[in-house]
């Protein structure tokens, strides 16, 4: 995530001429894991970040930040405080705003004539496309399709210049936001949008059809896991995550199938998974008790887990990754 922010900064920095002239706001700036960036870029910056005591680590980071919520009305107190804003960051918040028309109108107040916006959030198309049911959370008050923000954007007079699709997360979009009228939106905005509507995106099928196929997901799961417990095989989990915790729950996978789940959380370990009860182990619980099969619960990390557990696999252990379909990594 700290890798991804460097990118993204530093991107943002090139693409918009970023200098000490400009300033740049982010909203829900933690403790200024991106920002700090742009600091060390001599780029003018404030984040807005709601945890006094997050906002506080951030401070003591050197970089300038206001515990505050962000809205229409906090924006005009930036503008008249600060000036607007040639460039305004979000990143992972959208989702966990009730009041989005609110929010929205805080961006188009604080965003300067030709500056530009950029949020980050989940993609809901990639999640129902990939069957990505256990990312939904329920602080994750919105789930959100580019074909749904047209309108909304164009209520404040914004339209998306530029939309990118981002592996992190599932699966992510990053869409750049201008004025009306201030810029030319690239092809990549009506390639997003038609990519939606041939997928039926907004029509009466769409929800439904990712209900049935998460079903028979769990159908499936449930089989190969039977499978492998009427074949003597032992099996564990990987990943003692908040997705791993709503997958289990919903498929009705419990101490029953799984012997342990494995976190590299000293935090998680010796406790249990919620619903589930089952033990939370150490990544040594690998090589001693040697699972067969081992699900990846956090399997957006599928590649990155396999190499650090090498060891587990040339001694013949797998991974089974649940989604989009049961499969084995190697």
């Amino acid at each position: 995530l700290v890798a991804h922010a460097q990118a993204a900064a530093e991107a943002h920095h090139q693409k918009y001429s970023l200098g000490a002239n400009s300033f740049v706001v982010e909203i829900a700036s933690n403790d200024g894991y991106l920002l700090q960036n742009f600091v060390r870029l001599g780029v003018p910056c404030l984040g807005v970040e709601p945890a006094t005591n997050i906002a506080t680590v951030a401070v003591a980071k050197g970089v300038p930040t206001l515990s505050e919520f962000f809205s229409a009305e906090f924006a005009r107190s930036i503008v008249s405080e600060r000036g607007r804003a040639d460039l305004i960051l979000g990143n992972n918040v959208f989702a966990h705003v009730p009041s989005t028309n609110d929010f929205v109108e805080g961006l188009a107040i604080l965003l300067a004539p030709k500056g530009r916006i950029v949020l980050e959030f989940p993609w809901a198309h990639e999640m129902v496309k990939n069957l990505e049911f256990d990312t939904i959370y329920h602080e994750h008050v919105f789930y959100f399709h580019a074909t749904s923000l047209v309108p909304l954007f164009a209520r404040h007079e914004l339209e998306m210049v530029q939309i990118e699709k981002l592996a992190i997360h599932g699966g992510s979009l990053r869409v750049h936001i201008a004025h009306k009228n201030a810029a030319k939106p690239d092809p990549s905005v009506s390639e997003i949008l038609t990519e939606e509507a041939s997928a039926g995106v907004g029509g009466p099928e769409y929800g439904s059809r990712f209900r049935d196929n998460v079903l028979h997901l769990r159908q499936q799961l449930n089989d190969e896991i039977s499978r492998l417990k009427s074949a003597g095989s032992k099996v564990a989990a990987y990943g003692a995550s908040a997705k791993g915790s709503t997958l289990l729950n919903f498929f009705g996978i419990g101490r029953e199938s799984l012997d342990f789940v494995v976190d590299r959380s000293p935090h998680k370990q010796r406790r249990f998974t919620p619903g589930t009860h089952l033990p939370i182990l150490d990544q040594e619980a690998l090589k001693k008790h040697k699972p067969d099969v081992t699900l990846l619960l956090t399997w957006n990390f599928a590649e990155e887990i396999a190499k650090q557990q090498t060891s587990y696999i040339q001694g013949g252990g797998r991974f089974l990754v649940p989604l989009p379909e049961p499969h084995y990594l190697p």
